[in-house]
């Protein structure tokens, strides 16, 4: 499989992005949100509870007495870059758990935007957990540095923005591995393709985290992803 230089516009990704949310109505898909709109629910609530209780705290403890004087802004940027990791993760696990019924959602929105009978290359779930946890173990590792540079006073001025680039990115990879596992392609094959379509992949993984930032809408936000990620990929590949 092949996807063309068109995947590298910004506003075609963020276009697809939209036709995504758009296509949440469509009758045909509808039974194919239930499961993952409730999971989310459940998981996001409990991201919700957690960071109003344990946050706070845990900012306050990595800034150091002798900078108590700089917490104004300190304060922010490590509530910024703490919100943005933990909510990663949330938004990670709900995936993983998710993972089964998004890769039918996938397959039915291509056959929907394509109108012809689709046939998706069906992994076995063993296999699709397993390319899930990797990409989840990928996240992870690269995820380390930038909590360490969140706690670090100084260099952590830049943390927020870094966050944000590496959701962008882990967002990509998160939401266009469902119609590309529907190709028959796991996570290595994945990351390979969407490299080579950097700025266009970043650009629809930067739309799906700022939705996903906003409460109750962020609900939805997942499923209208896995719908603009097709759409995305149909509309870039090449056979």
């Amino acid at each position: 499989m092949i996807l063309n230089n068109t995947g590298n516009n910004p506003v075609l990704a963020i276009s697809s992005f939209f036709k995504g949310v758009k296509l949440l109505g469509t009758p045909g898909l509808r039974k194919f949100l239930v499961i993952p709109v409730l999971i989310n629910i459940v998981l996001y609530s409990a991201a919700l509870v957690l960071g109003y209780f344990y946050i706070a705290d845990l900012i306050n403890q990595f800034i150091p007495g002798w900078l108590q004087w700089l917490s104004w802004i300190l304060w922010p940027l490590f509530f910024i870059s703490f919100f943005i990791a933990g909510f990663f993760t949330f938004t990670i696990l709900a995936n993983l758990i998710a993972a089964p019924f998004y890769g039918k959602l996938s397959a039915k929105t291509q056959a929907i935007i394509t109108g012809q009978s689709y046939v998706s290359a069906e992994q076995p779930l063993a296999k699709v957990m397993f390319a899930e946890l990797k990409r989840l173990g990928y996240l992870a590792i690269n995820a380390i540095p930038l909590l360490m540079l969140s706690i670090i006073p100084g260099l952590n001025v830049i943390a927020p923005f870094l966050w944000a680039l590496f959701g962008a990115w882990g967002m990509a990879l998160e939401y266009m591995a469902y119609p590309l596992e529907n190709e028959g392609l796991l996570f290595s094959e994945q990351k390979k393709l969407l490299k080579g379509i950097r700025l266009g992949a970043l650009s629809f993984g930067g739309i799906a985290v700022l939705g996903l930032t906003i409460p109750l809408l962020n609900i939805i936000v997942a499923p209208a992803a896995v719908i603009g990620a097709t759409v995305y990929i149909n509309r870039i590949k090449q056979d």
